[in-house]
């Protein structure tokens, strides 16, 4: 398929910070950064809401409350503003009288979880809605606004809900002593409620536990439909399954989702689209698509999208399930009333997401990842090359439909965070939220360019390379060669990509040069590319990792003698490969990571995966102990190493990283165990956040700092 050069069409309205001026960044602007997320236009096309979340320092937790900015960027409000809580899922009604959204607020006779909020644009609080029993993870609006399509996660059972109310009785009044005031009356009686016990586990299915959710049980998540004029929640479909992405077609009568209904989902990734008619009692949904695979995988985000007329679906068709993420995402439509899929970008080696119809129908917009970019591009409905709408190295993100073939989305660069964009359909781009601007004028932005060099076996391999802005450079004359980190990111089916990152940012400020690579495995190559490391973990991924550091040390930018190394979860995995492969670096730092990939079968959240890429560890051992060698073979590991991991991760639980502790300091080998309690795979409390920047980087500097002292 051929498409247009995508650094041709870099846009020039992209936001562009100050390099070099300005303090340097430092763990405390993890708390002054705001992250901006999930731009909502109105049907009008004059306002976009967003979500805004902040660090609440003293209370040591992330906030989030919704925003909203004119679509020409003159005025912005702040609409929600309760202390200590959080709203997000910023909907408009299509009638445009209302603006919905999903909060946690405490409640009572609401629910638990998180529950849907109306707010009245004429003014007013806004209210939860009464008759929803259970926590909303997703809504649409239907196109009359007189109903909504919920996806609601099963309340927890009853029994575990029960308390036992308890009376306590008051101490009687007694008589004052001389000299004391006059007694009050006595308090209030006051009631106490004590939970019930803990009820047992009981485990029994396949995928049985999943990071953040715990141990999984017979709960689901169900497509309900809320009418609000009754107050009434009702299923809308039939059967045990779980349910996501709700869109409702033009004309109101049925909904698409995705749903896995095969036999056993646990044992499955065939996502596929259904639609189900909405009026009369819950109904088994219509199958629209049959490819041995995820159709419309939740895990990808994007909704299905129904064509102006009716008549068609737009939706991501994933590779075979035996690939897993290595491989490509493709634009597809189907026939509404069911037919064969046609797949539109078939000729793309690319993955697509989010399918946005343009008000003609004659075209559909979607994301394309794109060697560290993500642009905004167009597809013919008919067929046809792809075409760059808004491109550059940056990355576009969150893109939804506003009025008169408008986008509303996000956009960051290497140099700032994501703000909310008004894409015009000619392709105009123009910056509305402005939450970081006053930050980006108070620090140092470090500069970052993209890199090519080429691996061992002659690969052509793609990363970044950022440098400490000026501020942090202090006296070092010109030239100099830097400390150096070589920094993995996680996935592997991921990517570094050309948008802001606050720890390659702080990472820099400190001095340190930062080598981010994307080694084979990872995505926005095309499929060969990634699939190169499918089942081979610690391989090509090691040899194109090495060869960025090469890279550095040979431009003259990286000192051979001060090489660190870090990442987080593949990150961290790639890490400990690295440690166990080679010994030029004198201090790293292993995230949420495993080496004894034995170890994760059946106590991580992975064994669909295992048993689809390596096979079982009884059927394939050898497979197994082959990459699981920075464990088996720890005792060519001479860095010293600082593992740090959430207590109650698991994503990639926190043994993992006990066994490698346990490994190295069994040796003598300098380490050390960072564990954050109650944190998951993705540490969220910003006092840990700050800690563990904090800590990686002392240990870097700690390490080179001895290193340099024990050189002849």
């Amino acid at each position: 398929m051929m498409k247009s050069s995508l650094l041709a069409l870099a846009i020039a309205a992209a936001p562009v910070a100050s390099l070099g001026a300005g303090r340097p960044i430092t763990s405390d602007d993890i708390a002054k950064l705001a992250n901006v997320r999930d731009p909502q236009p109105d049907p009008a096309g004059a306002w976009v809401a967003y979500a805004v979340s902040t660090v609440d320092v003293a209370a040591d937790k992330s906030v989030s409350h919704i925003w909203m900015t004119s679509w020409d960027g003159a005025r912005t409000i702040q609409l929600t503003h309760r202390s200590g809580e959080s709203e997000s899922q910023p909907r408009f009604s299509p009638d445009g009288r209302w603006l919905a959204f999903v909060s946690g607020r405490a409640q009572t006779g609401a629910g638990t979880g998180d529950q849907l909020w109306l707010m009245d644009r004429a003014g007013g609080e806004g209210r939860p809605l009464p008759g929803i029993k259970g926590s909303v993870s997703a809504y649409a609006w239907s196109p009359d606004s007189k109903k909504i399509a919920l996806i609601l996660d099963d309340p927890e059972p009853e029994a575990a809900q029960t308390t036992t109310v308890t009376l306590v009785k008051p101490q009687e009044a007694t008589a004052a002593k001389p000299g004391q005031p006059e007694p009050t009356s006595p308090p209030a009686p006051t009631v106490t409620a004590k939970e019930k016990p803990p009820q047992p586990i009981v485990v029994d299915r396949f995928h049985f536990k999943q990071d953040i959710e715990g141990y999984l049980g017979k709960k689901r998540s169900r497509l309900w439909i809320y009418d609000i004029a009754s107050g009434k929640a009702e299923r809308a479909t039939t059967g045990e399954y779980d349910e996501a992405l709700p869109a409702w077609s033009p004309d109101g009568t049925k909904i698409a989702f995705t749903s896995d209904r095969s036999a056993d989902p646990d044992r499955s990734y065939d996502n596929n689209l259904y639609v189900v008619a909405v009026a009369g009692p819950p109904a088994a949904p219509t199958r629209l698509t049959s490819f041995e695979g995820p159709d419309n995988s939740p895990n990808w985000g994007s909704l299905p999208a129904w064509s102006p007329d009716g008549r068609e679906i737009a939706y991501l068709q994933g590779a075979p399930a035996k690939m897993l993420g290595y491989g490509v995402r493709k634009l597809a439509v189907v026939p509404a009333a069911g037919g064969t899929p046609r797949v539109l970008t078939a000729g793309l080696d690319r993955n697509v997401s989010r399918p946005i119809w343009t008000p003609d129908g004659k075209a559909i917009r979607v994301l394309e990842e794109d060697d560290e970019a993500q642009v905004v591009a167009e597809v013919p409905a008919a067929g046809g090359p792809l075409r760059v709408v808004a491109g550059g190295w940056q990355v576009f993100s969150a893109t939804s439909a506003a009025a008169r073939g408008n986008l509303a989305v996000l956009l960051s660069t290497p140099t700032a965070p994501p703000e909310v964009y008004a894409l015009d359909a000619s392709g105009g781009l123009r910056q509305l939220s402005r939450q970081n601007e006053a930050w980006l004028k108070e620090v140092a932005i470090a500069p970052t360019v993209r890199t090519s060099f080429k691996s061992r076996d002659g690969t052509e391999v793609h990363g970044v390379l950022v440098t400490p802005p000026m501020a942090a450079k202090g006296a070092a004359a010109a030239g100099a060669k830097l400390p150096t980190m070589l920094f993995s990111h996680g996935g592997p089916n991921s990517q570094t990509a050309a948008d802001f990152s606050l720890q390659l940012q702080i990472t820099a400020a400190r001095g340190y040069a930062v080598v981010a690579t994307n080694f084979r495995g990872s995505t926005g190559r095309g499929e060969a590319f990634s699939h190169a490391l499918y089942a081979r973990w610690g391989s090509v991924d090691v040899q194109d990792a090495l060869a960025a550091v090469d890279d550095a040390v040979a431009k003259g930018v990286a000192d051979p003698n001060r090489l660190v190394v870090g990442g987080w979860s593949y990150g961290g995995m790639l890490t400990n490969y690295l440690i166990a492969s080679d010994t030029r670096f004198k201090a790293a730092v292993s995230g949420a990571s495993i080496s004894n990939v034995l170890a994760g079968y059946g106590t991580d959240q992975y064994a669909l995966d295992y048993e689809i890429e390596l096979g079982t560890p009884w059927a394939n051992p050898q497979g197994w102990m082959k990459i699981s060698y920075p464990f088996f073979q720890n005792p060519k590991i001479v860095t010293p190493t600082l593992f740090m991991v959430g207590d109650k991760d698991f994503n990639v639980p926190l043994q993992n990283s006990e066994q490698m502790y346990q490994a190295l300091r069994s040796r003598g080998i300098d380490t050390q165990l960072v564990i954050y309690p109650g944190q998951f795979h993705g540490l969220t409390r910003p006092s840990f956040l700050k800690d563990r920047m904090d800590r990686w980087l002392a240990w870097y500097d700690s390490r080179l700092a001895a290193a340099s002292k024990a050189k002849p």
